[in-house]
């Protein structure tokens, strides 16, 4: 039996804190991007909430968006009141996740980090996002994530 790795249980720990009911998939590759989730999942690329970390002026921003849109950074930026948002470098978000780039899941970070969500995640009954780790998600629903990470609808395209 392999041992899992330390920042699945860690995000698995957090999950419980936070109330979640959702179950952790553990994939047998690695799903760096939504489409590949989605067909490990067999669900619909909408249905996958990316886990976006931004520089905002400085400050760690996460988005999370349905794996069907592309992030509007200079949109975004507006509605949120930054002046602008870049995509952040592996290590700003290794520092403010403590996660990697593929594998950031919406909680268990060091700190609690401004979070807004893509209202367009609402239509699906299920939403999966990462769990921590390239090869790990989790299923929730909209209202649940909402509630476990405090965030904020906005529009991002």
């Amino acid at each position: 039996m392999a041992t899992e790795h330390a920042s699945i249980t860690s995000f698995r720990g957090d999950l419980t804190r936070r109330g979640g009911t959702g179950d952790v998939v553990i994939l047998p590759d690695t799903a760096h991007t939504a489409a590949l989730a989605a067909a490990a999942l067999g669900c619909e690329v909408g249905a996958i909430a990316n886990s976006l970390l931004f520089d905002g002026d400085g400050e760690p921003v996460l988005i999370l968006t349905s794996g069907a849109h592309r992030v509007d950074t200079s949109a975004v930026a507006q509605r949120i009141g930054v002046s602008r948002l870049r995509r952040a470098d592996p290590e700003f978000v290794r520092r403010h996740t403590g996660q990697v780039i593929g594998g950031v899941s919406p909680i268990d970070h060091p700190a609690p980090v401004p979070t807004w969500i893509d209202p367009w995640l609402r239509q699906h009954e299920v939403v999966w996002a990462a769990a921590g780790h390239p090869a790990a998600v989790f299923s929730t629903t909209y209202d649940e994530l909402v509630a476990m990470t405090g965030a904020v609808e906005v529009s991002v395209e």
